[in-house]
């Protein structure tokens, strides 16, 4: 063979390479195509975190809007309802089981016209459809799931539900079929229902309390904190234990009022052991929802901006009035959380962090007992263990979010005094060495995989942080939260009003 031949074979077969790279390449395109045709829906488009986690589902979810109801009047379908937020446990749960299967999906979309809803960015629409929850089933949460006329009435409501039957719970693979079923042939029982619920809820929504702030009533109020309280561990529940830093504040006014020592105590003793426990993030700071447990040691791990703004509130009002400076500290600590990992560079404040990262709760927060011992060493780690309950199995077990074996939730079980004086030091070098030590362990978390973000920022929420930064900054005389306080407020009234100067309610990436 000659050159010009050889040159002619070579040509061939690059021409012949590049034309299957192209056919292969156009191929591969039109399949992701179709592949994202088939999964995408009409989320993908939204700037909540919330509904852009749920724009690849197959289930065919809409946002609420006129689009949605229309189709359903049309298409003479019911709606089904799913509202949650983006750092929400249990919403990932039915999301996984469910949302992501396409045998629920399929049953979901020739049902239903599927809506989806941030309760965060409308708080409006999750007010009303918790309130129906809480008539019908006497309890509420989320994931809240409601199945609902086109006329956005409501025949049932519920929160998480599995995809089978499970926990004493039915599953979406025996409601959906079901509901089909009385929807297409006993709807005027469903309508019915229907009526009813929406009668109940305009008459719970037309009354208006006319109730008096009488001297009465707030005794009544003080004597309900009274009889709820847990003198052990603080908080006015067993378990789930939440923080509900509005009670602490109204008992401190009491205190104020009345000079009732008691009502101080409760408080004082609930923010500490709060603070000892695994509901504060002993590392990074900042405080956890709440507990699942009575003792305030297994939280669930998602972080909310608006829990550390009243929190916040409730620890430097406490130190107004006892002057107990460990109350500053811990409100310093939540600032310092808020200001490193949930603000914005332009000043407003992200929503939350979720519970979960690398798809398990809590994994970001926890630590094993050989762990640690190899970041610091024997004598800091035996130090460390001693003051923070860490065990070598672990020291809690929870079958309920399969954690637990080997894990540790860092906690104080004494107050620092306490562990100092059994450890025959003082409490100031005490406190030293376990900063130090704080510092080292908080440099090697960051490098884990972090937790989720919501970076959006609502004007509520951001309020409420920017009240707690300007009454800490007056109450610590610290100029650096008033500015805070000022940039948020600042970012508000230029980024999040109308040309009439109402607020909007949401802002994220630049779209208010």
């Amino acid at each position: 063979m000659n050159l010009r031949s050889k040159y002619y074979v070579v040509t061939i077969l690059v021409t012949g390479f590049v034309l299957t790279f192209l056919l292969v390449s156009n191929f591969l395109g039109i399949t992701r195509l179709m592949n994202y045709s088939k999964t995408g829906n009409h989320l993908i488009n939204e700037k909540s975190p919330y509904l852009l986690q749920h724009a690849d589902n197959p289930v065919d979810w809409y946002p609420w809007g006129d689009e949605a109801f229309e189709k359903a009047k049309n298409e003479d379908k019911p709606i089904f309802l799913s509202i949650g937020y983006s750092t929400c446990h249990w919403c990932h749960v039915m999301e996984h089981e469910s949302f992501e299967d396409t045998r629920v999906a399929k049953l979901l979309n020739e049902t239903f016209v599927c809506i989806k809803v941030d309760r965060e960015e409308r708080p409006d629409v999750d007010d009303v459809y918790m309130m129906v929850c809480q008539m019908i089933t006497g309890s509420g949460g989320w994931p809240l799931t409601i199945f609902m006329t086109p006329d956005k009435i409501p025949f049932f409501a519920g929160t998480y539900i599995p995809k089978e039957n499970r926990f004493g719970r039915p599953g979406l693979m025996e409601i959906v079929p079901r509901v089909r079923e009385m929807w297409n042939e006993q709807r005027d029982q469903l309508i019915a229902s229907a009526n009813k619920i929406g009668e109940a809820l305009a008459q719970v929504s037309d009354s208006v309390s006319t109730l008096d702030l009488r001297k009465e009533v707030l005794e009544e109020a003080y004597g309900q904190f009274q009889s709820n309280y847990d003198p052990r561990y603080g908080g006015f529940s067993s378990a789930p234990k939440f923080p509900s830093a509005h009670n602490l504040m109204f008992l401190l006014r009491y205190w104020k009022r009345t000079d009732e020592k008691h009502a101080l105590e409760m408080v004082e003793t609930t923010l500490q052991k709060m603070r000892q426990g695994g509901i504060f993030d002993q590392i990074g700071f900042g405080f956890h929802r709440y507990s699942t447990d009575q003792e305030w040691l297994v939280p669930h791990f998602e972080k909310m901006l608006y829990d550390q703004a009243i929190l916040a509130v409730a620890y430097t009002e406490a130190f107004q009035a006892t002057g107990n400076e460990s109350y500053k500290t811990t409100a310093e600590e939540i600032f310092t959380y808020v200001l490193r990992d949930m603000t914005d560079d332009k000043g407003g404040f992200y929503s939350a962090e979720d519970a979960d990262s690398e798809g398990e709760e809590g994994k970001f927060y926890v630590w094993t007992e050989s762990e640690i011992r190899e970041i610091l060493g024997n004598d800091e780690a035996d130090l460390f263990s001693k003051a923070y309950n860490v065990e070598p199995d672990g020291n809690f077990h929870d079958e309920a979010t399969q954690k637990g074996i080997g894990t540790n939730i860092l906690h104080f079980a004494n107050s620092l005094n306490e562990i100092a004086q059994e450890l025959g030091i003082e409490p100031s070098q005490l406190k030293i060495k376990l900063e130090s030590i704080r510092k080292k362990l908080f440099e090697v978390r960051e490098k884990r995989i972090h937790p989720l973000k919501d970076d959006k920022i609502l004007a509520d929420w951001n309020g409420l942080m920017i009240a707690a930064l300007a009454k800490a900054g007056r109450a610590f005389n610290e100029e650096a939260y008033t500015k805070a306080a000022q940039k948020s407020a600042a970012f508000i009234l230029n980024e999040m009003r109308d040309k009439n100067g109402r607020l909007f309610h949401r802002y994220r990436q630049g779209e208010a």
